[in-house]
């Protein structure tokens, strides 16, 4: 049996979640799932990150202690795997026991290979990146490009690993993909900024600065950098600190899923610590882009920020979950607009998926008693069982190469398969002319919609799961493994009920 481990990167804390963590999180989560449904032994782990400078005044901002103020949020996004319906099979937070005495381990590690050493440093520090900024990287007017304001001048004796040590061995890894980076864009952009040389990164602060974080090992005045702290949650959530069965089953990560802006911490310096402490690097880093609003970027003050809460609460979770993986471009930017989240709901998942469903459920109801009927020598099978076979692994190809847009694709050209089939067959005219051959395209039929639920169930699980019902199948026992004759003659067939209903809006 194959394996197959996931991570989000884990959210900070000084805020509720937003779409494009949910974007995040449920593209993980259709990973994961996809992943089960070809029978891999699957991991998924997504979290959160508590310590750094951000949280810590924030929380003074609010009026609450720094540990008062990170549970608080860490619960709202810990809650997200019932609102989004996620299957992630551990939750991290930075602040648990377990994921300091790793993080302690792999610095210890790091320290004792002798890349981590102490020296004084002065730098324009960007709280909102939780980052040090080259003077070069600052815009016209002196302000971090990302969050246009003045960064913070430090001065101060922290300790420093020295990533510069590891430039060339990473840029090797990442060229050769022996750690893929997807898109090839997203390795270019890498790849060009490992060419100037990656610099030794400051790696701690000093506690009477910080005092919220993870203490540096054998010297309590100082608190680990936050991205030092963060970034290996990845094989803490595993038991890294005891190398424990999770460990060693599971690591290396098959899959890092990362935001865009990221992407020089994860395929920089996170891979640059693994080669220090002698750990496996991951195999491959999937970035996806960001989501704007009507066509503008996200921002409070505008009033165009979008609340994945109040869609699923409005409109339910699959209708969320099929828009933004068949709606956001897998590995780049994409728009999040109401008007056209109507017009994907109506058009695909209630029009064409859900009539569909219903049209051939209440075919076989009414013409065949709603149950599976008999079949004799059917002349289409072997078209439609090609094109099925043909979809399925088209649909597999594009999962396995992080394109969820692709994979959603695909399914409803069977879907849209499936209603033309109908068209052409009109099995109501059969029906009156009594045409022997009704009870075939009823079956085909049937198979169609099955194929085509099997595809869409780790993108819309809940739904998924009601057809599975619906057809007598049990959702815990479905595979990818297409075959043609999933159903048995006198097999009861549920009245359909309305998954998708239209979504009638001014």
């Amino acid at each position: 049996m194959k394996k197959f481990y996931v991570t989000t990167a884990i959210a900070y804390v000084n805020a509720a979640p937003h779409i494009g963590f949910a974007l995040e999180v449920i593209q993980a989560d259709v990973l994961a799932r996809y992943h089960r449904l070809k029978g891999d032994d699957t991991f998924y782990l997504t979290g959160v990150d508590e310590h750094g400078v951000k949280i810590y005044e924030t929380a003074k901002e609010a009026g609450m202690e720094t540990q008062e103020f990170a549970d608080l949020n860490a619960n709202k996004f810990k809650a997200l795997k019932g609102v989004l319906n996620l299957s992630n099979d551990d939750f991290i937070r930075t602040t648990s026991d377990r994921h300091k005495r790793g993080a302690q381990k792999i610095w210890q590690k790091m320290f004792d290979a002798g890349d981590i050493y102490k020296d004084k440093y002065k730098g324009n520090y960007c709280v909102g990146c939780e980052a040090f900024i080259p003077d070069k990287d600052l815009d016209a007017d002196g302000n971090c490009p990302i969050h246009k304001k003045k960064p913070n001048v430090f001065e101060e004796e922290n300790y420093f690993f020295k990533l510069s040590k590891y430039s060339d061995k990473i840029r090797d890894l990442i060229e050769k993909d022996e750690m893929k980076v997807v898109p090839l864009a997203r390795k270019n952009e890498i790849l060009n900024i490992i060419g100037e040389g990656l610099k030794d990164v400051s790696f701690s602060r000093p506690k009477d600065v910080l005092p919220w974080g993870i203490d540096v090992p054998n010297d309590d005045s100082q608190v680990m950098y936050v991205w030092c702290d963060a970034l290996s949650n990845y094989i803490t959530g595993i038991d890294y600190e005891n190398e424990g069965p999770l460990f060693k089953k599971f690591w290396p990560c098959d899959a890092h899923l990362i935001g865009k802006d990221i992407l020089r911490f994860h395929a920089g310096v996170w891979i640059g610590m693994l080669l220090s402490a002698k750990v496996p690097v991951p195999k491959a880093i999937y970035v996806h882009g960001f989501i704007t609003s009507d066509g503008q970027k996200m921002s409070k003050s505008i009033g165009n920020v979008v609340d994945p809460l109040e869609y699923v609460d409005k409109y339910g979770v699959d209708s969320l979950r099929y828009f933004l993986m068949k709606e956001i471009p897998t590995t780049d930017d994409g728009d999040f607009s109401h008007k056209r989240f109507i017009e994907v709901c109506n058009s695909e998942l209630a029009n064409s998926f859900g009539n569909l469903l219903n049209r051939v459920v209440m075919m076989l109801d009414r013409y065949c008693e709603g149950k599976v009927p008999k079949v004799s020598k059917n002349d289409d099978v072997k078209k439609i069982s090609d094109f099925l076979t043909s979809a399925v692994k088209k649909y597999q190809d594009s999962m396995d190469a992080y394109d969820i847009k692709v994979a959603c694709e695909t399914v409803f050209s069977v879907v849209d398969f499936g209603n033309k089939y109908i068209d052409d067959k009109k099995p109501w005219t059969m029906a009156k002319e009594e045409n022997k051959d009704l009870p075939n395209v009823l079956y085909n039929l049937l198979e169609i919609v099955f194929c085509a639920t099997v595809m869409l169930s780790p993108i819309i699980p809940g739904s998924a799961d009601k057809v599975f019902g619906q057809l007598g199948r049990d959702a815990k026992k479905i595979s990818l493994d297409f075959k043609w004759g999933n159903f048995k003659e006198g097999e009861a067939v549920n009245k359909a009920e309305v998954l998708f209903p239209r979504i009638e809006e001014k």
